[in-house]
């Protein structure tokens, strides 16, 4: 059967109640818009909620802001800070607490390469806090940061190399940043998920890996994620129920293409898809201008994870640190 793939928690409830009446059992939600900017918050509360959903328990909090295709410098200041606000609220970050920043993706491959953009402007103190402690004291957070690449770069797991430096420095919180899948393109590289239950690398494109949560590594896992891709085949999924709902209104009763779209189920949906798709099945599209995008929104989570990060620093001494 045909089934939608996306990451965003927000999505998976659009898609639950696409086919159900009321709010999902077991999740709660909270709803709010400033500025431009739409702020969701996905609870989910209990094993019957995490069922329904496809995703375990936790909280799941989606920033959107549409604007940020533009190139709103203002908006992508404010959509920074509202970033730091929230991983402030669903972790521990405090200047006590040493962070690992940890950027996921294929470096080689734009759609993927927002991980490591990311690292690339991440403000790195831990060498500073043991080299020299007098002159920095309790001024900056422990933070390291690295980008491990992929299985296919690399022969290891990402899991088992993030594993292998949580147990040697011992962080106390771990940050990964990576992309997501989506089912709407409009949603690209404007929204950002933000959630305290870790992440499987791959799992919205059907490469799932082994996961980087609280159990595997011990420690709390704060994921920051962006859609950066959507699958081909939803894309046509929904076009067929764009084009069917649009044909049934302006079709009599009496018209034999009005019985085929309204006695069309979802195998013989994904029988054309297939078809339509063949003989790649899994093909995944990006935007064309992505490489533009990606610099653009991993300047914002950059920004945003050193303001959570680095709360007694002025962004000029931040800019200075940046390695």
């Amino acid at each position: 059967m045909f089934s939608i793939r996306t990451d965003l928690a927000v999505e998976a409830r659009e898609l639950y109640k696409d086919g159900h009446a009321g709010e999902i059992p077991g999740v709660s939600i909270d709803e709010k818009e400033e500025d431009g900017i739409k702020v969701v918050k996905v609870s989910i509360l209990n094993d019957e909620g995490a069922k329904a959903m496809g995703k375990p328990i936790g909280d799941y909090i989606t920033i959107e802001a549409p604007d940020l295709r533009y190139r709103d410098i203002e908006l992508e200041d404010k959509v920074a800070q509202k970033l730091a606000d929230v991983i402030k609220e669903i972790s521990n970050v405090n200047v006590n607490i040493k962070t690992l920043v940890i950027g996921l993706g294929n470096w080689n491959v734009t759609p993927d390469a927002l991980g490591p953009k990311v690292i690339e402007n991440i403000v790195v103190t831990r060498h500073l806090k043991e080299l020299a402690p007098l002159q920095f004291g309790d001024n900056i957070c422990s933070v390291s940061a690295m980008a491990p690449g992929v299985l296919g770069i690399t022969g290891i797991e990402t899991a088992e190399i993030v594993k292998s430096i949580v147990d040697k420095i011992k962080p106390d919180l771990v940050i990964t940043i990576d992309a997501l899948a989506s089912r709407r393109i409009e949603r690209l590289a404007t929204t950002i998920q933000i959630s305290n239950t870790g992440i499987s690398p791959g799992s919205g494109i059907g490469n799932k890996r082994s996961a980087i949560n609280m159990e595997s590594l011990g420690v709390p896992v704060v994921a920051v994620g962006v859609p950066t891709v959507v699958d081909a085949a939803t894309i046509a999924n929904d076009a067929i129920d764009h084009l069917e709902s649009t044909l049934i209104k302006n079709t009599t009763s009496n018209s034999p293409l009005y019985n085929v779209l309204k006695n069309m189920d979802k195998e013989d949906k994904y029988a054309l898809i297939k078809e339509v798709l063949s003989p790649d099945e899994n093909l995944i599209v990006t935007p064309k201008e992505i490489d533009l995008l990606i610099k653009n929104i991993s300047s914002i989570l950059s920004r945003g994870i050193n303001l959570a990060l680095q709360p007694n620093l002025t962004v000029d001494e931040m800019n200075q640190l940046v390695h």
